[in-house]
């Protein structure tokens, strides 16, 4: 499904070099939750970024469902990551000035005009219990409720993989928990695949594996939780 192959990234600086990732090698199995902890500035987010296609790897390769993100030109990659890849973000990035449905509807690009779209929006916000609230600005929302309105966007194009940086860090325990719960309910009832960044404890139960990261390297990615 996944895999990191010798993956360095590097930036220079007024200061010298600053290595953000240094020969990452590790690989993900098609419907694994793998949970990618360690402190911050360790290059969690680097790596995540990276397997979205979103940032390019100084050296090595990323490949994800048995293709090269990196050797797509970058319009290719862009509708590689629409149809196969959703984000979900500790900030939740939702557009402030479009209503609940209008924010799912925008992983639909031009698409999001058909019905069918329409009608599988409104689908992902009744499963999350937002239905009530698809008329409502971000602003209205609580904090778990624009989570849960980030997450029904990612899923609104049936990807096969979920890529979450730090998804309950701006929640309670209480929806911090809820939101784990839906990204498990990904992977068992999809058969998705979730790559979960955290620098926290929340989501040990529910990940098959978890890779811990120390100054841009694995440290330990073998093991279970």
């Amino acid at each position: 499904m996944l895999k990191i192959a010798d993956a360095t990234k590097t930036y220079a600086t007024g200061n010298g070099i600053i290595t953000a990732l240094d020969g990452v090698n590790a690989e993900i199995q098609k419907g694994e939750f793998v949970t990618v902890r360690g402190p911050s500035g360790c290059g969690k987010t680097t790596l995540l970024l990276m397997l979205g296609g979103m940032l390019r790897p100084t050296t090595g390769a990323i490949s994800v469902e048995n293709q090269s993100l990196y050797q797509l030109s970058p319009r290719e990659r862009a509708r590689f990551r629409a149809e196969h890849i959703g984000f979900v973000f500790q900030m939740f990035h939702l557009v402030t000035y479009l209503n609940v449905l209008d924010n799912v509807l925008l992983a639909g690009g031009t698409r999001a005009r058909r019905a069918d779209d329409r009608g599988r929006a409104q689908e992902l916000l009744g499963q999350f219990g937002m239905r009530d609230r698809m008329t409502h600005k971000p602003s209205e929302l609580s904090a778990g409720e624009r989570q849960r309105t980030a997450i029904a966007r990612a899923l609104m194009n049936r990807p096969s993989l979920l890529l979450a940086d730090e998804p309950t860090g701006n929640l309670d325990p209480e929806n911090a928990a809820e939101t784990v719960r839906h990204l498990k309910k990904f992977q068992q009832e999809q058969g998705g695949t979730v790559v979960m960044v955290t620098h926290g404890d929340g989501a040990e139960d529910a990940a098959d594996r978890i890779i811990r990261m120390q100054s841009g390297r694995l440290v330990d990615h073998s093991g279970s939780n």
